[in-house]
């Protein structure tokens, strides 16, 4: 009897209801969970792993955006197709191309598609090279493969400068030299050039035709054309001017022009809005139907 008793007495009274999350947790990840309820209906929808990136206008691709992939990538199963909705200005190369090997790594055999509801500008742009199909519409934009690099000019003062318009000129004002050593144009503009940063932007630049090209073989494309004309700065006029879908088809890209009057549109772009209004301009966010997490600010 006595065993019995404190057995009795020790046991926990069984709750009259399941456990719920409380309204205040309720309340304050309610538009968490509105973009996570939207991204299921999506998966659902396009029988597909909705997985997102969506960078604030003052931040970049970098290395640290490995631990938001892999957590989106992690409860996705091995050659299930991965949809990426991308939203970048761009950022570091190196990064971009660990990114996209870790989503080929997952998904294998299986289709990758880059939704670009926005921006996708420069390493963005090559991100969205890895995929099979890159969809688009009126509001989408890609950019050219121009890597930026940081310098100082006579002043002092720290200016971006496109790797591909500082070679193209170089080899402008050395070719006219060349025709005519006399040339006083030439001589002058060739006397602000240094040597040491020529060989350096010729590697960046390399770096990023070589990485371009094995993206687009994968996709059996034609790599030395396309990115040949994705890097030109006689095609495109300046670092920022965006590639349509038009564009994007003109080159040969394997895009999918979706209206923006499409209900599927409206999906992506109401998730995009979502999740921009969530960040601001210094966040970035990494979101799926699992993951939830946003970095910077």
């Amino acid at each position: 009897m006595s065993d019995e008793k404190n057995s009795t007495e020790g046991e926990r009274p069984k709750s009259a209801r399941p456990m719920s999350k409380t309204p205040m947790f309720t309340a304050m990840h309610a538009s968490r969970y509105e973009r996570q309820d939207l991204i299921k209906s999506i998966n659902e929808a396009e029988v597909t792993n909705l997985i997102c990136y969506v960078c604030g206008q003052n931040t970049e691709i970098d290395r640290n955006d490995v631990i938001g992939f892999f957590d989106m990538l992690h409860n996705i199963d091995e050659g299930s197709p991965i949809d990426l909705l991308l939203h970048t200005c761009g950022g570091d190369v190196d990064a971009c191309e660990k990114l996209v090997k870790l989503i080929h790594a997952k998904v294998g055999t299986g289709e990758f598609r880059v939704i670009v509801p926005d921006l996708a500008k420069s390493a963005g742009t090559l991100m969205a090279l890895g995929a099979n199909s890159i969809i688009m519409s009126d509001t989408s934009e890609l950019g050219m493969i121009d890597p930026q690099f940081l310098m100082r000019d006579n002043r002092g003062n720290e200016l971006n400068h496109s790797v591909i318009a500082y070679l193209e000129a170089f080899e402008e004002y050395s070719a006219a030299l060349k025709a005519d050593p006399k040339d006083p144009v030439a001589l002058l503009m060739l006397d602000g050039f240094d040597g040491k940063v020529v060989k350096k932007f010729r590697g960046i630049r390399d770096r990023v035709r070589t990485f371009a090209e094995d993206l687009l073989k994968r996709q059996g494309l034609e790599a030395s054309r396309i990115s040949g004309e994705l890097m030109s700065a006689s095609i495109w006029k300046t670092h920022g001017q965006p590639i349509h879908h038009a564009d994007a088809k003109q080159l040969k890209l394997p895009v999918e022009y979706v209206p923006t009057s499409d209900e599927r549109w409206a999906r992506y772009w109401k998730l995009y809005c979502l999740q921009r209004i969530e960040i601001g301009e210094d966040k970035k966010i990494f979101e799926s139907s699992f993951v939830s997490q946003t970095m910077g600010g």
